[in-house]
């Protein structure tokens, strides 16, 4: 499918960034806090009835502990990956917990559906709706206070499984304001189905001419000097909306990531800063390397034009996610041509490449009935169990290892992660409107300009930081 066009004010209501911190221990346990008590007590002869009182403690506590059973209700939202998926993992869940049954719903406007019975007091117990639909559902229950925190999840064992549910999500997934939202190092946004955006390339091409795959720009000046004395081009792109990813990436490899979430939320004086100064310049030296033809065809009814290049090894490198594939599956394409992806390089020297990409969420609302089950049911959405059912219809979770257990493209995209790239993620944070402008004019759509020399660079970071300062008079 064509690539989903990024509204940058789309996403959520509050700050949705990248890398903002996580994790909090769990709390101290409550026998811990009546041990004190028996410590205190003088005479030797009366030690002992403080540990005699101790077990039927112990057991009243482990009498009080809910039951992991009773009905769970789950509203998911169905996508492109369908209804079956739900339905199968939900019956894997049941048969994997006795006395638990699971009341499913599953819609493809499913706020419509929830919404009602919500303002009316009866709350779902678990949803996966994500952050930037249309509805908003899930901004507004961040804003409203409503969601339940889900750093303990992330502390609980994967049910079946002896690892824990933070140890199994690929890092950088639970250190973003993406699953954080209020920017305090909780968790309430369980990360879902995800997809890498990157370098795609002909590796067949490489592999005949004996190139390198760069891994900082420093190589990939140089192998687009080779490419060039061969009349190929170093890169292409499909539009200059696709510079969303590709520029997020650059921005958290250039300055990390407290300057990718000032660069989110408009801090004063950022893009003229010189991490942002690198990620200009970095744009800029590409446009000398960039296919001629590209900017006449960067629009939405000849964008394919530009992909094609690298299948015909006419560019080597194009950004874009893992959908390209299948939306150039039935193209002409060069004899040895095979499909090749690969993070973003690294800015700065011993840095680690990045690789930006989209992920849905899940979450409990703080209102929910069933609260002690709801979390086990989100620790086991991230079991091996869980993912081959999701895997099966194309919804890949974040899951440490889990390109392995993939096939074909699929297993090369998502092994992304695993390779050593650094996950980004998120978006400008949401403002009241901007008349007349937005972020992603100032700052991708500009680009078009820069490879046909129409603008310079100190012109574009200027016009990006006076964009910038309207944001951020106008964040809510």
């Amino acid at each position: 499918m064509k690539k989903k066009t990024i509204s940058v004010l789309l996403a959520a209501a509050m700050v949705i960034g990248t890398f903002a911190g996580c994790g909090s221990s769990p709390e101290p346990a409550a026998p811990a806090e009546e041990a004190a008590p028996a410590e205190e007590a003088a005479p030797a002869e009366e030690e002992a009835a403080p540990a005699e009182e101790a077990a039927p403690a112990e057991a009243e506590e482990e009498a009080a502990a809910p039951a992991l059973e009773g009905t769970l209700k789950v509203a998911a939202f169905e996508g492109g990956y369908g209804a079956d998926m739900w339905t199968e993992v939900c019956k894997a869940f049941e048969a994997s917990h006795p006395g638990v049954t699971v009341e499913l719903t599953v819609d493809k406007k499913i706020e419509d559906v929830i919404t009602p019975g919500m303002k009316a007091g009866d709350y779902p117990d678990v949803v996966h709706c994500a952050t930037g639909r249309e509805a908003g559902l899930t901004e507004t229950l961040a804003r409203e206070k409503g969601l339940l925190p889900l750093t303990d999840v992330m502390e609980m064992t994967v049910p079946g499984e002896d690892v824990k549910v933070k140890d199994k999500i690929v890092p950088g997934f639970l250190d973003t304001l993406a699953t954080n939202p209020y920017g305090d190092g909780v968790t309430y946004y369980a990360p879902m189905f995800y997809s890498p955006c990157g370098l795609f390339y002909d590796a067949g091409l490489l592999e005949e001419k004996g190139w390198t795959l760069p891994t900082t720009w420093d190589e990939m000046w140089e192998l687009g000097d080779k490419a060039k004395a061969e009349g190929i081009s170093l890169f292409t792109y499909p539009t200059t909306g696709y510079f969303d990813a590709f520029m997020f990436a650059l921005l958290a490899s250039s300055g990390g990531s407290s300057f990718f979430d000032e660069c989110m939320t408009y801090s004063e004086g950022v893009w003229e800063s010189e991490d942002a100064r690198k990620v200009f310049d970095i744009v800029a030296k590409l446009a000398e390397y960039t296919e001629p033809t590209t900017v006449a065809n960067a629009n939405n009814e000849s964008f394919t034009k530009n992909q094609q290049l690298i299948l015909d090894d006419k560019a080597i490198f194009c950004p874009n996610g893992t959908w390209l594939p299948g939306e150039m599956a039935d193209a002409p394409r060069s004899e040895n041509f095979k499909w090749g992806f690969t993070a973003i390089p690294a800015v700065n020297a011993g840095g680690a490449g990045c690789s930006f990409c989209w992920f849905e969420q899940m979450w409990i609302p703080a209102a929910a009935e069933n609260q002690d089950l709801a979390k086990e049911f989100v620790a086991y959405m991230y079991s091996d169990e869980a993912a081959a059912i999701f895997a099966a219809s194309n919804a890949i979770q974040p899951i440490v290892g889990i390109g392995e257990s993939l096939e074909g493209d699929n297993q090369l995209f998502y092994s992304v992660y695993d390779s050593g790239a650094t996950a980004v993620m998120g978006t400008f944070a949401a403002t009241t409107p901007v008349e007349g402008t937005t972020m992603a004019d100032a700052l991708f759509e500009t680009v078009n300009s820069i490879v046909s020399g129409d603008k310079t660079v100190d012109e574009w970071i200027a016009a990006v930081t006076e964009v910038s300062d309207k944001y951020r008079a106008a964040m809510e």
